[in-house]
This record gives structure tokens, sequence and C-alpha cells, in this order.
């Protein structure tokens, strides 16, 4: 006759093969009173791992379980449940994660396949802005040709705030209108006073080579209301901090979150080598150029060797597409420039040769 095991005495630890190894709840437990004991099998000691330590006071020695002489308990069922118990400590938590990782991407609306960690502070929705000089890393590139040329002083800060240049101009070219302001920067003083400034924006966005010579877009300027888009000339820094300065060469830019086409006032007042002093010819390209990125143009390299440069080239930074291949290889902007050794002729017009003709 088969003689239950015995109960370890206090201090005492339990054997290892001992039924009290293998809880048959799988958790170290002992039986609760009034439940029958289960035998134990490998599968469950092997699934717990043995600690050596006494059973806790009240436990009972396993018992032979109830009903008909010589039955025995499923041989399986001790097994399965502790399979089953290993399995949900891994499965339930690796869903835990996985439901965290859904609700964050889908709570970010910045989310995409790219991120680095999903589980990082979501950042903020990019600021919208197109710039000449790309953001990102290249502190270092050189590119003679993007040097700020010598020339008169010129406004390094001011407030951040602007005001609008008094003055209005009928309807120019056909299509969709888009009105514009001309504005100045608060805390600073414009060279050639703001009037000079005012008129140089509307003669050059009224100029049938400007953008209404596609005979798709007009433009009319106010200077009361809300505008379809604001020409601000800025100081230096103001540029610098919402435009961006990755590259240490000074740009222009258009932020579509303000509304604003940004001049910068060092460039203003300085222009650009390529355009080898014409600093009337350079204001016209900067107007241009940026007035360019309102009508969702993008930048685009030099076409053919000694050709004229297409207006949205990078014509501050200069006009050969091996320089400009150099400033965006690490800062790609949507367009890949070619090191073609291609190099153009410095350009302010959309349509340099006159008005589109009309289809039909």
């Amino acid at each position: 006759m088969t003689r239950p095991a015995r109960r370890p005495a206090d201090g005492e630890e339990a054997p290892a093969d001992s039924p009290l190894d293998a809880s048959p709840t799988g958790d170290g437990r002992a039986p609760r009173a009034g439940r029958p004991g289960r035998e134990p099998t490998s599968t469950a000691v092997r699934d717990r791992p043995r600690t050596g330590s006494r059973p806790g006071a009240g436990s009972r020695p396993a018992t032979a379980p109830r009903g008909r002489a010589g039955a025995r308990p499923p041989a399986r069922s001790a097994p399965r449940k502790s399979v089953l118990r290993s399995w949900r400590t891994w499965v339930i938590p690796a869903l835990v994660v996985l439901t965290v990782l859904a609700v964050v991407e889908a709570v970010s609306p910045d989310g995409d396949a790219g991120s680095a960690s999903p589980l990082l502070a979501p950042p903020e929705r990019p600021t919208p802005v197109v710039t000449e000089a790309p953001r990102g890393v290249g502190q270092n590139v050189d590119i003679p040709s993007a040097e700020l040329p010598a020339g008169g002083a010129f406004p390094v800060t001011g407030s951040g705030t602007w005001h609008v240049v008094p003055g209005t101009t009928p309807q120019a070219g056909t299509g969709r209108v888009y009105t514009y302001t001309v504005e100045v920067e608060d805390g600073i003083v414009v060279p050639e006073g703001e009037q000079a400034y005012a008129t140089a924006v509307d003669a050059t966005l009224t100029d049938p080579r400007s953008w209404i010579g596609s005979g798709q877009i007009a433009v009319r300027r106010i200077d009361t209301g809300v505008p379809d888009f604001r020409v601000s000339l800025s100081a230096q820094m103001t540029i610098r901090g919402l435009c961006g300065y990755s590259l240490r060469y000074e740009a222009s830019c258009w932020k579509s979150d303000i509304g604003r086409v940004l001049i910068n006032g060092s460039r203003w007042v300085r222009g650009g080598a390529a355009f080898e002093g014409q600093l009337g010819l350079y204001r016209q390209y900067a107007l241009n150029h940026e007035v360019g990125h309102v009508f969702d143009n993008p930048h685009v390299p030099c076409p053919e060797n000694g050709a004229l440069a297409p207006i949205m080239m990078q014509q501050s930074f200069g006009t050969a597409n091996d320089y400009l291949a150099q400033l965006t290889e690490e800062n790609p902007q949507g367009t890949q420039i070619p090191r073609d050794g291609k190099v153009c002729r410095p350009n302010a017009w959309p349509y340099p040769q006159g008005p589109v003709a009309p289809v039909g």
C-alpha cells in the first residue's frame, strides 16, 4: 500500500522530488484545504524552478485522488496548465506592448515607418518652410559662390513682428488672383526706404516676365485685410531663426504656416556672388524665387551648360550644378541635383522670353 508523502517538519527542506515542489496550480502554492492533490510530473517540475524553500505554514501533503479505486488523474492535466501559464507569461506582455505601439502610432500625426522609436515623445508637426539653404547637416560645405558678397550695412536684428507698407495695385495677369501685402520687420532700417522696397516688389511681381506670364496667375497688392501671402523684408538674425541656418550661408525662405515670403535683409543689400554685382537683378530673382514656392514650385538644377538658370535654381549659392549638388547631397530637398559640370547664367525671371502664348 502506498503511503502519503511525509510532511516536512519546521526547519526541514522538502525533498527535490516531493509533491510539494510541484504545485498543481503551477505557482508554487500548496493545494487549498478540501482540494485533491495531483501527482507531480516531470514536465510540471521543469516549468517551475526548484527553490528548496520550506513550504509555508498550513501546507498539506498531496493525497490520493478521490474516485474509483486505482483510478489515476489525467496524466497531462498538470503539464497542460503549466504550459498554458508559461505561454501567458510572454504572450500577454507582448500583446500589451503591441497595443501601446498601435495607440502611439494612431495618435501621433507624424508617425511613419522610418521613425527611430514610436515610443519616444512624438515631435510636433514640422514647420512648413521652404528655404534656399536646406536644413540639416553640412555646416562645413565650402561653396565660395554661396558666400555673402562684400558691401553696405544691412539690418542684423529686428523685433520679430512686421508692419504693412501702405499701398495697393490693380490686378495684374489673368487666372487665379493672389493678393499680397508688402511688409517690413519692426525695428529695422531699410537703406533705401520702405517705399523703395515696396516699389521693387510691385514692379517685379507685376512684370509680364514674372509668374503672371503663365497666363494662369494674377496678383494684386492690398494693404488691409488678410492676403494670400506677405512679402516681408526681415533682419538677418530673424531669417536665421525662422528659415534655419544649418548651412552657414544667408538665405531667404517661404514659411507657409505664417504666410510669409521672408526676404533676407543681408541678401537684399549685398546680393549673390553669381550675379556679379547686379544687385537689381538679384533682388528680382530673390522675389520671384521665393514667391515661386508660394505656387508650389520646387528647386531645379541647371538644364544646359550656358543656358539661363531656371528661376527655381538656388542661385543665391551659385549657378553651377556641382556646387548645388555638394550643398544638397546630405540635405535632400526632394530634387536631386546632378554632378554633371553644367553651369548656367544668372536669371531673375520665370518667363525671361515673355509671357506664354495662350493655348488654342
